[in-house]
C-alpha cells in the first residue's frame, strides 16, 4: 500500500490526531508495523504534515458533504486510470447502440405488431402510459443512484429491460403487449438514464456537451441499420426484433457493470470507500425508510394524475356518449384530484420530496424545463403516426420511412458534436437555444404547407433536416443548463426534474395526437370513402395492413392518404402552436457560465 493511500485511508477514518509528545511512539508503531508487512505509517494526520509527501487536498479525496452514491462514484473516477475511462465510454457507446437499434425497430414495427392485434388505433394509448411510467422512474431511480450506487440503479434497470423486452417477444394478446411496453420502457428509460448520469460524473461541465454529443452517436449508425433489420424481422417474425436483444442487452451491459464494480473494489481497497456500519432497522422499518427516501406516495399520485387526465383524450371517440360518458369525466376528476393532492403533498407533507426546492425553483431548470415540455409536445404530436403516414401517403417500404423518420437521428447525431465544442469554447450555452428555437419553429410551421398528398417527398425531409438541426442543439443546451445549475451533489436529481419534464410532455403530446386522431381521421374516412368502401371505414381505422392493401391510385386509397393528410396537418398545427411558448421560455433562462470545476478524478 502506498503512503498517499495511507493518508487517504486514515484521513476518512476520523480518528483523531495525536499530540507532540506522542511522536517518538508513533515512530516506533510505525517502524513495527512496517516489519509485519503493513504500511500503516503516518496513518497519523500530525505525523502525515511532518513527511515530505503531505497531506492530500480536498481534489484528492472525495467529498464528505455529499450523498453516499455520489461519494462512492467520485471515489472511482480518483482512483481509475485513463484506460478504464477510455473503456467505460465505448461501453456507454455500445449501450446507446443497442438501445437505438432496438427502439428503431420497435418504432418501425409498432404499426404492424398493433395490427396484427387489430389495435393501429392504440399507438398513443401505448405511448402515453409508457411515457408516463418513465416519467415516473427518473425520481426513484436518481434517489437510487445518489442513495446506494450508480452500478445497483443500472443493474436494476437492465433487469427491467430484458423483462419487457421477453414479454414483448413472447407476448399474444394487445394487454400483454401493453404491459410487456411499460416495462421495456421504464427499463430503456432507466438504463439511458443511468448512463447520462455517469457521464456527468466522468466529464468535466466544460465538456459535458462533447461528452453527451459521443456517448448518444450510435444514433448514427442504427438511424441506418435500424430500419433494415425492421423489414427483415417484418418479413420473418417480428417477436425476435425482441426476442434478439433480450440475448444481445446482458452481452454489453454485463462488462459495463463489472466494469464500475471492479473500480468500486479498486476505491475501497485503496481506503477512499469505507463500509457502511449496520442501520440496526427492522425489516419493517427499512421498508418504511426506503418509501420516505424514494417518495412512494408522491411517486404513486403523480403516475396516476396524468395517466388518469391524459387517456381520456385518446379513448373519449370510442365511448358511447363522448365526452359525457361517466368514467371519461370520472377519470379527469380523479386524475386531478390527484395531481392536486401530490403538489399539495410535496410541498408540505413529503419528509423527502420529489422535487428538491431549491432545484425546481431555480430560473435556469425552470426554463430549461419548459422548453424541453414544449419541444417534446410539439414532436409527438405528429410523430406517433408519421411511419404510417410515410407509407400509406407516398408509398414508401418500411425501410424507406424508417430512414426518413430517422433523419433526426442522423443530422443530430454529427450536429450534436459541433453544439458541444461550441459550449466547450465559449463556456456558454443560451445563445445556441436563441438560434434553434425560432428555426424549429419556422421549419415544423412548413410541414404544415407540405404535409399534403400533392407534395414531393424531398420537402419533408428537407424539413426533418432543420429540425434535427435546432431540436438536437436544444437537447444538449437542457441538459447542460441544468447541470450548471446544481452541483455535483445534485447533478442526478435535476437531470431526473427534467428528463420528468420530457417524458410528460411526451406523453401529452401523444395524447393531443391520438385525441387529434380519433376525432379526425374516422370522420374523415367517413366522408372521403367511395360508397362502395364506406362500410368498410372500421376495419380501414383500425389497420395499418388493410389501409396499404389498397392499390395506390385507386379512389380507396386516394381518399384514405386524404384522410391521413387533414389529421396530420392538425397535428402539425397544434405542435407548432405549442413550441411557440419556447419563445418566452427560453428567456426565463440565466446563462451560466460553464467554466466551474463540479466533478473529480480522471475526466472525460
Amino acid at each position: 500500500m502506498s503512503l498517499i493511500t495511507a493518508f487517504r485511508k486514515k484521513l476518512g477514518s476520523g480518528i483523531p490526531a495525536t499530540t507532540n509528545n506522542e511522536n517518538d511512539s508513533e515512530q516506533t508503531r510505525h517502524r513495527a508495523e512496517k516489519e509485519h508487512g503493513e504500511s500503516k505509517a503516518f496513518s497519523d494526520p500530525e505525523v502525515a504534515e511532518r513527511s515530505d509527501i503531505g497531506k492530500p487536498t480536498s481534489e484528492q479525496l472525495p467529498s464528505e458533504d455529499v450523498q453516499d452514491g455520489v461519494r462512492q462514484v467520485e471515489a472511482l473516477t480518483l482512483v481509475w486510470t485513463k484506460t478504464s475511462l477510455g473503456a467505460a465510454y465505448i461501453l456507454m457507446f455500445l449501450l446507446y447502440f443497442v438501445r437505438g437499434f432496438q427502439a428503431s425497430i420497435t418504432g418501425n414495427l409498432s404499426a404492424y405488431i398493433t395490427s396484427d392485434f387489430e389495435s393501429h388505433s392504440l399507438l398513443p394509448v401505448i405511448a402515453i402510459v409508457t411515457s408516463v411510467m418513465g416519467a415516473a422512474t427518473y425520481m426513484p431511480l436518481a434517489k437510487i443512484l445518489n442513495l446506494w450506487d450508480r452500478s445497483i440503479g443500472f443493474t436494476v434497470m437492465t433487469c427491467f429491460a430484458m423483462l419487457g423486452l421477453i414479454l414483448s417477444a413472447t407476448c399474444n394478446n394487445i394487454e400483454t403487449y401493453c404491459a410487456a411496453q411499460v416495462f421495456y420502457t421504464i427499463g430503456f428509460t432507466g438504463m439511458i438514464f443511468s448512463i447520462d448520469v455517469i457521464t456527468a460524473d466522468t466529464s468535466s461541465l466544460r465538456d459535458r456537451g462533447l461528452a453527451y454529443a459521443f456517448t448518444s452517436s450510435p444514433y448514427i449508425i442504427t438511424a441506418f441499420a435500424g430500419p433494415a433489420a425492421s423489414e427483415k424481422f417484418y418479413q420473418s417474425n417480428w417477436r425476435w426484433g425482441y426476442g434478439a436483444f433480450a440475448i444481445i442487452l446482458p452481452i454489453v451491459a454485463l462488462p459495463y457493470i463489472a466494469l464500475l464494480r471492479y473500480n468500486r473494489h479498486l476505491a475501497k481497497k485503496q481506503g477512499l470507500l469505507v463500509d457502511k456500519e449496520r442501520s440496526g432497522r427492522s425489516f419493517g422499518q427499512s421498508v418504511w425508510y426506503y418509501a420516505v427516501q424514494f417518495d412512494l406516495v408522491g411517486t404513486f399520485l403523480l403516475a396516476a394524475g396524468l395517466v388518469l387526465i391524459l387517456l381520456p383524450f385518446t379513448i373519449a371517440e370510442s365511448a358511447e356518449s363522448g365526452w359525457r360518458q361517466g368514467y371519461i369525466i370520472a377519470m379527469l376528476v380523479l386524475g386531478l384530484v390527484c395531481l392536486v393532492a401530490f403538489a399539495l403533498a410535496e410541498r408540505y407533507i413529503a419528509p423527502v420530496p420529489f422535487l428538491p426546492w431549491d432545484i425546481l425553483v431555480s430560473r435556469t431548470v425552470i426554463g430549461a424545463c419548459l422548453v424541453d415540455a414544449m419541444y417534446q409536445i410539439s414532436y409527438y404530436c405528429w410523430n406517433d403516426y408519421y411511419t404510417s403516414y410515410l407509407q400509406v401517403v407516398f408509398g414508401t417500404s418500411i425501410q424507406v420511412a424508417g430512414y426518413i423518420s430517422s433523419i433526426f437521428d442522423v443530422v443530430s447525431g454529427l450536429w450534436l458534436f459541433v453544439v458541444g465544442f461550441a459550449i466547450m469554447k465559449t463556456g456558454r450555452y443560451r445563445w445556441i437555444l436563441f438560434v434553434s428555437v425560432p428555426v424549429y419553429i419556422l421549419f415544423e410551421g412548413l410541414m404544415i404547407y407540405f404535409r399534403q398528398p400533392g407534395w414531393s417527398l424531398g420537402y419533408q425531409i428537407m424539413c426533418q433536416i432543420f429540425i434535427a438541426f435546432a431540436g438536437g442543439a436544444m437537447i444538449i443546451v437542457q441538459q447542460v443548463a441544468v447541470q450548471a445549475a446544481a452541483d455535483h451533489n445534485n447533478v442526478a436529481t435535476a437531470l431526473a426534474v427534467l428528463n420528468c419534464f420530457g417524458n410528460i410532455g411526451g406523453a401529452v403530446g401523444s395524447s393531443v395526437s391520438g385525441a387529434i386522431w380519433t376525432h379526425t381521421l374516422p370522420d374523415a374516412l367517413q366522408r372521403l370513402l367511395p360508397d362502395s368502401v364506406k362500410p368498410d371505414w372500421e376495419s380501414i381505422y383500425d389497420s395499418l395492413d388493410v389501409q396499404l392493401s389498397y392499390e395506390r391510385g385507386t379512389p380507396a386509397r386516394n381518399a384514405i392518404e386524404m384522410a391521413y393528410a387533414v389529421a396530420q396537418s392538425r397535428m402539425l398545427i397544434a405542435g407548432t402552436c405549442i413550441m411557440g411558448l419556447s419563445l418566452v421560455w427560453m428567456f426565463v433562462m440565466r446563462d451560466i457560465k460553464v467554466t466551474r470545476t463540479q466533478t473529480k478524478g480522471v475526466l472525460f
